[in-house]
């Protein structure tokens, strides 16, 4: 067996691994967890754009709400020389699976001190940075409208003037809690999109939908305005359906 091979049969390995290892965390907390399986590689790709956008120069990156690390994993690839990412993760068992990713990622030999994992919530994070680029992974949806606000309020802080933030949000979720979910849950949930709806008529770039992820989610692009910025109302641009194969 060669050595492609052999290296391709423990990736694969490690990711169904993982993938056993999220469902056990949905199960044990579903709220907190927020999904039943890894984001997929088009919403990773989606979620991490902005970092290529900037080119060639280090960068300071924060990811928050990793999970098991499929999105981490894109991230790490598309870093440019000199850059540093954070990774905040409130969950134990994801951050040591996040701490032993960094330690065997091939792209990371030699310099594992430029990804740092942060076992806190991102409201308690004090590295004494701003960043270029935030990536959320948080389950909006799960929280309450405060503590969507705070987060939020946290990421417009964290960001460099002209700093972008990619969060996502699973498509049909407030159908579903209509549907199904107590009067009272399903109000919570309406008043979290209302929250979220002012940060994107004041900040948003652009959305896409993935079709390919389980569930299909849409992933929303905010910018920090520069201090010298006139300060209108961003044109959000079309939304962009991505599949799979994307």
């Amino acid at each position: 067996m060669d050595n492609w091979t052999t290296s391709h049969d423990r990736v694969l390995a490690q990711r169904n691994a993982e993938g056993w290892m999220f469902l056990i965390e949905a199960a044990r907390d579903l709220r907190a967890t927020g999904a039943i399986a890894p984001s997929s590689k088009a919403l990773g790709r989606l979620l991490t754009d902005p970092v290529d956008e900037h080119g060639a120069r280090p960068l300071n990156v924060l990811e928050v709400g990793a999970g098991t690390g499929s999105v981490t994993r894109t991230l790490i690839l598309r870093l440019s020389p000199g850059s540093r990412l954070d990774i905040v993760e409130a969950n134990p068992r994801f951050a040591a699976q996040l701490r032993r990713l960094v330690r065997s990622h091939p792209r990371l030999a030699g310099e594992c001190e430029r990804v740092r994992v942060h076992h806190t919530l991102v409201e308690r994070l004090d590295t004494g940075r701003r960043y270029d680029v935030i990536v959320s992974g948080l389950p909006f949806t799960n929280f309450t409208p405060a503590q969507v606000e705070t987060i939020m309020d946290r990421y417009l802080e964290l960001l460099e003037p002209g700093g972008t933030l990619t969060y996502f949000a699973y498509r049909g979720t407030r159908y579903a809690r209509t549907l199904t979910a107590f009067p009272a849950e399903a109000r919570r949930h309406r008043a979290v999109e209302d929250v979220l709806a002012g940060y994107q008529r004041r900040y948003a770039t652009g959305c896409w939908s993935v079709w390919g992820n389980l569930p299909p989610a849409k992933v929303w692009q905010l910018r920090r305005p520069a201090p010298s910025a006139t300060p209108t109302v961003p044109a959000v641009s079309s939304a962009t359906t991505v599949g799979a194969s994307r």
